[in-house]
C-alpha cells in the first residue's frame, strides 16, 4: 500500500528531499548543492540541468536512508523559488545569460535585472495589478520575460517553454507541461479567479503578445493538492522511484512553508494566522475566504494554496542574506558560516549581559539593502546604517549584527502593521525557516511584533507543506485541509517580554522616522 510521500524543496543554494509518512513524520532527509553564477550586478542565474541532477541525487539518498521500497511511495511533490526557466521546443536548454552559456537557462528569483521593466508595468496601473498589490516587482516573471525578449532576442526566438521552476520540476518528473495555479497566479499575473486567466491586453501592453504560444503556456491551471500525472519511466529511473507515483502540482517554496506552518489551522480560523517563512528572504503569508486587497502586499491570489481562499503575502527581500552581508563586509567578519554566526550570537548575548540592553545604542539600520518588497513596494530602496564609528573590532561587528537583527524584526512588524491596516486580523505568527535557529531573531520576533509566536515542531515546514501537497495529490488524505490536520504535529509557543516590547516601541518610532528622512534626502 502506498502511504509514503517524497517532498522536494529547491532553494537558492541547494535541493533538499524528504521522505514522510502519512502522519507527517520525517523519515529521512538529504541535501545537494546547486550552482548559481552572478555575471553582473543584479544578475543571478541557475543551470536547470544541474538543479534536476541535484534533485535526483537528494531523492535517491533520502530514499536509501529511509530504507523503503519505491512501491510504497504514493506521490512526490516539488516546491521551488520563483525562478524563470527557459527551454527550447525539444526541451533543450536556452540561455538567459549575457555570458551566452546555454546551461545558464534560469533567472534566479532574487535577480533584479528587470527593474526598468517592473517600473514600466507598475506605472501602467493596469487592472491586473489589483491582484499584485498594485505594483510589479522585478522578482516576478513578467518583468523578467520582458527583459529576455528585449535584451536576448535570439533566446526568445529559440524558446519553446517558459516555466516557473516548480513547474519545470513537475515537467521533468511527469513529462506533462501542465502548470500549477500556485505558480501562475502568484508569479505570472494569471487571474485564477476568472474564466480567462490571462489578460491578453495586459500581455500586449507588456510587449508579450506571443507569450502563451512562445512559452507553451496553458489557459487552465492545476490546483495545489491535485496531480499533474505520474512519474515518467525516465524520471522514475533517475529518482529511484516508480511510475505508480503521482506528481503533485508544483508550489512556490514560501507557500509550501505556509502550508506546513499553518496546517493545523486550515480547517478552522486560518485567517487570524500568519506564516513567517524566514530564510535568505522572508515572506509573511496569510489566507482568507474574503478578498481584501492591499497596496504593496502581493496578491490577493485566488486558491494559490487552499480551495476557497485568497492568499496575500508581504515580504522582505533580504533578511538572512542581510545578516550574511553584514558579516562578510565587516573588517572583523569573513565568510558567513554557521560557526561564525553562532560565535557572533554568543558574543551579542555576552555583551547584553555585561553592558545592558543599551550596549548598541546609537546604531540604527534600515534593512532595504535589496529594495523594499513590503510595505513600500520599492525595489529601488536602499539600506541605511546610522551611528557607525571607526571601531573595526569583533565587538563592533557584534553590535552591528544585533542592530541589523533588530531592524529585520522591525521590518516584519512594519509588514504586519500594513496587513492589519488593510483589514487582516493577525493574532499568531507561525515562524519557520532558517531563522528558527537564530536565538536573537526568535527573541526579537516575539518582543518586536507583540504577537503570539508559534514555532512548528517539524524541523522543516517547507518540506512538510510539500509533503502535504503530495499526500492530497496521491490520495493519502482527502484534500489539503485534511492533509494539514493529519500531518501537522503542533508547535512551541513563545510570548514577548512586556518590558522589551516597550523598549522596541521607541526603536520602531526611530525606524519609521528613518524612512521619512531617507525620503527627504531622496527629494533634495
Amino acid at each position: 500500500m502506498r502511504q509514503y510521500l517524497v517532498a522536494v524543496d529547491v532553494g537558492t543554494g541547494s535541493a533538499r528531499a524528504g521522505v514522510f509518512d502519512a502522519k507527517g513524520r520525517l523519515i529521512a532527509r538529504a541535501t545537494h548543492p546547486i550552482i548559481m553564477q552572478r555575471p553582473r550586478e543584479n544578475h543571478a542565474e541557475h543551470d536547470s540541468a544541474d538543479i534536476w541532477n541535484a534533485v535526483c541525487i537528494a531523492v535517491r539518498q533520502a530514499m536509501a536512508d529511509a530504507d523503503i521500497p519505491a512501491s510504497s511511495v504514493a506521490a512526490i511533490g516539488f516546491d521551488a523559488t520563483c525562478s524563470l526557466v527557459v527551454r527550447g521546443p525539444q526541451g533543450e536548454q536556452v540561455t538567459v545569460s549575457t555570458s551566452g552559456e546555454d546551461r545558464f537557462d534560469t533567472i534566479v528569483w532574487l535577480d533584479h535585472r528587470a527593474i526598468a521593466e517592473a517600473d514600466f508595468l507598475s506605472m501602467s496601473r493596469h487592472p491586473v495589478l489589483d491582484y499584485a498589490g498594485g505594483s510589479m516587482s522585478p522578482e516576478m516573471e513578467m518583468p523578467k520575460l520582458m527583459w529576455l525578449k528585449k535584451h536576448l532576442p535570439d533566446s526568445w526566438t529559440k524558446a519553446g517553454y517558459f516555466f516557473d521552476l516548480a513547474d519545470f520540476l513537475t515537467w521533468k518528473a511527469s513529462g506533462s507541461a501542465k502548470r500549477s495555479n500556485c505558480t501562475l497566479t502568484a508569479k505570472w499575473n494569471f487571474l485564477g479567479h476568472e474564466r480567462q486567466g490571462w489578460s491578453q491586453d495586459y500581455l500586449e501592453m507588456a510587449g508579450l503578445g506571443d507569450l502563451l504560444q512562445r512559452g507553451n503556456l496553458p489557459t487552465q491551471a492545476v490546483a495545489p493538492g491535485q496531480s499533474v500525472g505520474t512519474l515518467s519511466q525516465q524520471a522514475a529511473d533517475e529518482l529511484g522511484l516508480d511510475t505508480g507515483c503521482e506528481v503533485a502540482a508544483g508550489m512556490i517554496d514560501a507557500y509550501a512553508g505556509a502550508l506546513g506552518a499553518l496546517g493545523g489551522s486550515l480547517q478552522s480560523d486560518v485567517g487570524s494566522n500568519v506564516a513567517l517563512i524566514a530564510g535568505t528572504s522572508s515572506c509573511l503569508v496569510t489566507l482568507t475566504p474574503k478578498r481584501m486587497p492591499g497596496h504593496s502586499l502581493w496578491g490577493p491570489y485566488w486558491e494559490a494554496i487552499l480551495p476557497g481562499h485568497w492568499l496575500v503575502e508581504g515580504g522582505q527581500s533580504a533578511t538572512g542574506a542581510l545578516l550574511d552581508h553584514v558579516v562578510r563586509m565587516h573588517a572583523a567578519g569573513g565568510e558567513p558560516t554557521s560557526a561564525l554566526h553562532a560565535r557572533i550570537v554568543e558574543r551579542v548575548l555576552d555583551l547584553r549581559r555585561i553592558e545592558g540592553e543599551g550596549f548598541a545604542d546609537h546604531l540604527y539600520v534600515l534593512p532595504d539593502f535589496h529594495g523594499n518588497r513590503s510595505p513600500l513596494a520599492d525595489p529601488h530602496a536602499r539600506g541605511v546604517i546610522s551611528g557607525l564609528t571607526l571601531d573595526t573590532s569583533f565587538d563592533s561587528l557584534c553590535r552591528l549584527y544585533w542592530r541589523t537583527a533588530v531592524s529585520i524584526a522591525l521590518g516584519a512588524r512594519h509588514v504586519l502593521d500594513a496587513m492589519e491596516g488593510f483589514g487582516y486580523a493577525v493574532e499568531t505568527l507561525h515562524v519557520t525557516g532558517g531563522h528558527v535557529h537564530n536565538p536573537l531573531l526568535m527573541e526579537l520576533y516575539a518582543d518586536v511584533t507583540g504577537k503570539r509566536i508559534v514555532v512548528p515542531a517539524t524541523a522543516d515546514a517547507v518540506l512538510l507543506g510539500t509533503a502535504m501537497n503530495a499526500a492530497s495529490a496521491g490520495g493519502v488524505h482527502k484534500g489539503l485541509a485534511a492533509a494539514g490536520a493529519a500531518m501537522y504535529s503542533g508547535g512551541e509557543e513563545r510570548r514577548g517580554s512586556g518590558q522589551a516590547m516597550e523598549r522596541y516601541e521607541s526603536d520602531y518610532r526611530r525606524f519609521l522616522a528613518m524612512y521619512r528622512h531617507r525620503e527627504e534626502l531622496e527629494r533634495l
